[in-house]
């Protein structure tokens, strides 16, 4: 009988180690690099999300691509394969619709009046949208406004007819940029530099950062300083990964995710204002325009895409006249 006690325990022993590293691993991935704001606030993330979990949730982060295209870590989301996403609302309008009213031209005024209607109940209404694409909409953090670069100057709209500029898969900006006159060609941003060095496309239209980052300094000799749309990045995670963790871990997610937004957007402002002044060491001209023609001729763009919300487009534009 002692015998028999004494090889319980020793098996029991032989467990233990397994028992008390058992741990659930979460794969984030991310479509840019890692000096990116949005990458900041997924570390943030990571050491938060690790340490009140007591080291039942492993955060590991793949930028730049790693694990696929913007689109494709949305779709992996829905099948399981990916955990989570930090994404653009670039392929977002076809898994919700509603998201493209972030995306309409000059409808936020400043970051305030963003921030108001991301965090408020519009912000969290397209959120919750996404569970029924089995998504789980955590928050929203900043990829940055919008900027146009290009091969040359461009002071008016009329400076970018017939200009082929590479947009986003988004049939928003797509709109708004052929109202604009360009020639507006969908593509994935791991195509851009190359495809701009080549001459396939001769513009662009980004965020400071990204523009930084990617170096488009060598391929592009003018960054015109328009801010026609507010890029917010999307916080995301796969529905059924969510559903097989504890109300515990799932509660500590959301509660890291939410905290980790202010890390992040301030992250963003802090480069914004860096990134210009290194942009100009580099050579690359900095344009101040009038966005009042450019304005002007976007301003019916939600009349020209389905599945835009009015209710949802009255109560930003209600939020920024406050």
């Amino acid at each position: 009988m002692k015998r028999a006690l004494l090889t319980a325990a020793a098996f029991a022993l032989t467990l233990s180690p397994l028992v008390a590293s058992a741990q659930t691993t979460i794969r984030a991935a991310f479509g840019s690099m890692p000096a990116h704001p949005s990458y900041v606030g997924l570390q943030c993330f990571e050491k938060l999300a690790e340490e009140r979990s007591g080291g039942s949730l492993a955060i590991e982060l793949y930028p730049d691509r790693q694990l696929g295209e913007e689109r494709e870590t949305v779709e992996g989301l829905q099948l399981g394969t990916v955990d989570m996403t930090v994404v653009s609302t670039g392929p977002l309008g076809a898994f919700v619709p509603e998201v493209g009213v972030l995306d309409l031209p000059f409808i936020f005024k400043d970051s305030a009046h963003v921030y108001e209607v991301l965090d408020g109940e519009v912000g969290k209404e397209i959120l919750a949208k996404f569970d029924d694409q089995s998504i789980v909409g955590l928050a929203w953090w900043e990829n940055g406004w919008r900027h146009l670069t290009a091969k040359k100057a461009i002071e008016a709209p009329a400076d970018l007819q017939g200009v082929k500029l590479r947009t986003m898969q988004n049939p928003v900006h797509i709109a708004a940029f052929q109202k604009l006159g360009a020639a507006p060609i969908p593509m994935v941003w791991g195509e851009v530099f190359t495809s701009l060095g080549q001459g396939i496309i001769d513009a662009q239209e980004n965020p400071i950062t990204i523009v930084y980052l990617n170096s488009l300094w060598e391929v592009q000799s003018h960054l015109i300083l328009t801010g026609h749309v507010y890029g917010p990045h999307a916080v995301l995670f796969s529905k059924p990964i969510f559903e097989t963790l504890s109300e515990d871990e799932q509660k500590i997610i959301r509660e890291a995710v939410t905290e980790c937004t202010t890390v992040a957007r301030e992250t963003s402002a802090k480069l914004d204002e860096e990134y210009r002044g290194l942009i100009t060491e580099k050579g690359m001209v900095i344009e101040e325009v009038d966005t009042a023609p450019f304005r002007e001729m976007t301003k019916d763009i939600a009349s020209t895409v389905e599945g835009l919300d009015p209710a949802m487009i009255e109560k930003i534009q209600a939020a920024g006249a406050n």
